[in-house]
């Protein structure tokens, strides 16, 4: 028992030592400093958007500095939007993958700790034979046969005195950080993609039912000038351009059908449904309500709330702790190593003990050059992924920018389309009611009605893109993925582990 205490007793000795002199190689990281921009677009934005008298003609204001809550689409006030996008984060097989990816991270990190600590071994071994007699070096006879057995217990360790193993670690947590960021956006990009597929079929749904008006009206103004034609008041070529009218506007509805189904395949698809399987919800324009007022982030909060952002940074860590492993590579390695066996036979003292305590230290002298040039390659990693990250955030603020502007001007676009719909409703109408009369020819009657059918299929577009907008807009500042408890919390876990690091 003495002996082990002795042996322990060196080896604390040796590990304070190393750890009190030991210093950690290679940069420190720093995360990048948020850029020094004070708005997102070259010209100031307007105090608030247009407003027509339609579905999503409401006048949106941006709150700067206003928080994104963490269920975004709960703005839209939609209880069937709001259960599909719960029922995909529950059943979309891409966020259990990122969600297994993330606890592998972190439980490779946990295991690259252990590497910080001494390794023990115990083991046991025994042994069966005979031996020879020997007298005056000539053998004499066999023994009887006896039974050897060996208990013992070794311990080894490396002393990480330039800081090679706590990069390591580092770099572990790193990658731990950047899945976690992985999962971010997983669930960002998968809530933005219901919502946007949810807005996509309630628009295609609004261009059937007004594409089906168009065919009634259409129909009716065919028998109109069927009538006109019978009793001498309009030429057969007029009920012929009429007809074809009426077979443009039918021609219109099968592809549109086919998108829609193509949406409904989507949403399925993000629910974890098979293509046979319904979904239960069909969404209209009139059942969403467009948010009025927009928070709209500080700049210098964007770098931390994007998360493709984060997952960049996170990679520009692992990278750093790279190099300060590569260069730990090229210095000394210092190893300490003991053991503690006993021995029992028959006719042996069982309490023979036997004991050891070794030391080493490796330097590398000549590889050929590979530790340099790993070196230099950890290095030009460090610097491809800083200049990728800095990619990523002008990438950040640019979906910022493109939304802010599509915001203002899709709502000067609906405005003009509301009044170019009404304005094209009452000139048909006014057209029809003069041809019925005598009063225009045909010709004039058919330019208006294809002005009114472009009119309302434009509406429809406009309508739905006031919608779509404002989830991009929501994307495009990170989701609010922050104002989530779950996630906070997770998020605080990987930064505690990340403080362990000696």
């Amino acid at each position: 028992m003495q002996a082990l205490t002795r042996i322990f007793g060196t080896i604390e000795t040796i590990v304070i030592a190393a750890t009190v002199c030991s210093c950690a190689v290679g940069p420190d990281f720093h995360p990048v400093a948020a850029p020094k921009v004070s708005g997102y677009t070259s010209s100031p934005l307007p105090a608030h958007t247009a407003s027509a008298d339609v579905i999503g003609g409401s006048a949106q204001t941006l709150q700067a500095g206003g928080e994104i809550p963490g269920q975004w689409w709960n703005l839209f006030h939609s209880e069937q939007l709001d259960r599909l996008v719960n029922e995909a984060l529950k059943a979309n097989p891409n966020v259990t993958a990122a969600q297994a990816a993330l606890r592998e991270a972190t439980e490779t990190a946990a295991a690259e700790k252990g590497f910080l600590y001494p390794s023990v071994n115990a083991g046991v071994t025994g042994l069966r034979e005979r031996r020879l007699y020997y007298h005056t070096g000539l053998p004499t006879g066999i023994t009887s046969p006896y039974n050897l057995l060996n208990v013992g217990v070794n311990v080894s360790y490396t002393l990480d005195v330039f800081g090679g193993i706590r990069r390591q670690v580092e770099a572990a947590n790193a990658q731990a950080e950047y899945q976690q960021f992985q999962l971010e956006a997983t669930y960002l990009t998968l809530t933005a993609d219901v919502v946007t597929a949810a807005i996509q079929e309630a628009s295609l749904r609004g261009q059937v039912a007004a594409t089906n008006r168009l065919i009634n009206d259409e129909r009716d103004q065919l028998s109109i000038v069927q009538n006109e034609f019978d009793l001498g008041g309009a030429s057969q070529a007029d009920v012929m351009a009429q007809q074809t009218t009426l077979a443009q506007t039918e021609a219109m509805l099968p592809p549109l059908n086919k998108q829609l189904e193509i949406e409904r395949d989507l949403l399925r698809l993000l629910t974890g449904h098979f293509p046979n399987e319904d979904v239960g919800a069909n969404f209209d324009l009139s059942e969403l309500q467009l948010p009025q007022t927009l928070p709209l982030s500080l700049p210098s909060q964007l770098v931390e709330q994007r998360p493709d952002v984060r997952q960049y940074q996170a990679l520009l860590h692992v990278a750093s702790a790279e190099v300060g492993v590569a260069t730990a590579n090229m210095l000394p390695q210092f190893t300490i190593s003991g053991g503690l066996g006993t021995y029992a036979a028959a006719g042996v003292n069982p309490a023979i003990l036997g004991w050891s305590v070794a030391a080493g230290v490796a330097q590398p002298i000549f590889e050929g050059g590979t530790l340099l040039h790993l070196r230099r390659a950890a290095i030009d990693a460090y610097n491809q992924a800083l200049a990728e990250y800095r990619y990523s955030v002008l990438v950040a603020f640019q979906n910022v920018a493109d939304s802010l502007h599509a915001i203002e001007t899709d709502a000067d676009a609906l405005k003009a389309d509301a009044i170019a719909e009404r304005s094209a409703a009452e000139s048909f109408k006014l057209a029809r009611d003069q041809y019925q009369a005598g009063y225009i020819p045909y010709l004039s009657l058919l330019v208006a009605e294809n002005s009114y059918q472009q009119a309302i299929i434009s509406l429809v577009q406009a309508e739905a893109s006031r919608y779509a907008d404002t989830a991009a807009l929501f994307q495009a500042l990170g989701g609010g993925w922050w104002n989530r408890s779950d996630v906070v919390a997770s998020d605080v876990a990987i930064k505690d582990s990340r403080s362990l690091i000696p």
